[in-house]
């Protein structure tokens, strides 16, 4: 298993006094994916976890833990000065209304993730109590309307940026979800 690489998580803000707006959601596109890539990293380590039924290494997922929420936090840190250098030195407030609201459809997911978690060892170590089986299907039903309505924004965002890629017919990124 991969380690995620820590970062403090009161690091300053990266200043983007000097990026263009294509560049700044690059930055975006770029950070949104290390976001994807981080929850692969924490599912992976989970699945390693559960398998140490019933002597859980509760170490292990403690690090796990600390590790993913140090990288969350970059992630998040960064997205929101993207998020400031758009809204304030190139006056695109409607995309950084978007990027608002997908940080916090982010923050809806990792919470429910963390529930899906918890369901899933209860799951485990009480299989004869049909709740943490009915738990875990509705919390990765309302993970996927989460994750659906992140589509859903960035497919706005994407739309709402689009001018910025045509000037040289660039195409503008995709994002693996």
């Amino acid at each position: 298993m991969e380690t995620v690489s820590t970062v403090r998580a009161t690091e300053p803000l990266p200043l983007y006094s000097d990026t263009t707006a294509r560049e700044l959601m690059k930055r975006l596109y770029d950070l949104q994916e290390e976001r994807v890539q981080t929850y692969k990293l924490f599912e992976e380590g989970f699945q390693a976890y559960l398998k140490g039924s019933p002597n859980y290494n509760f170490n292990m997922y403690r690090q796990l833990v600390h590790e993913i929420t140090q990288t969350f936090n970059k992630i998040s840190q960064d997205i929101l000065a993207v998020q400031i250098a758009l809204s304030e030195r190139h006056n695109m407030s409607t995309v950084a209304s978007l990027i608002s609201k997908i940080q916090e459809e982010e923050k809806t997911k990792l919470e429910l993730t963390a529930k899906l978690q918890i369901s899933r060892q209860n799951n485990i170590d009480h299989p004869a109590e049909e709740l943490h089986s009915q738990e875990i299907t509705a919390t990765k039903q309302r993970i996927q309307e989460v994750v659906d309505h992140i589509v859903e924004l960035l497919e706005e965002l994407k739309y709402e940026t689009e001018d910025l890629y045509l000037e040289d017919g660039s195409k503008v990124p995709e994002i693996d979800r």
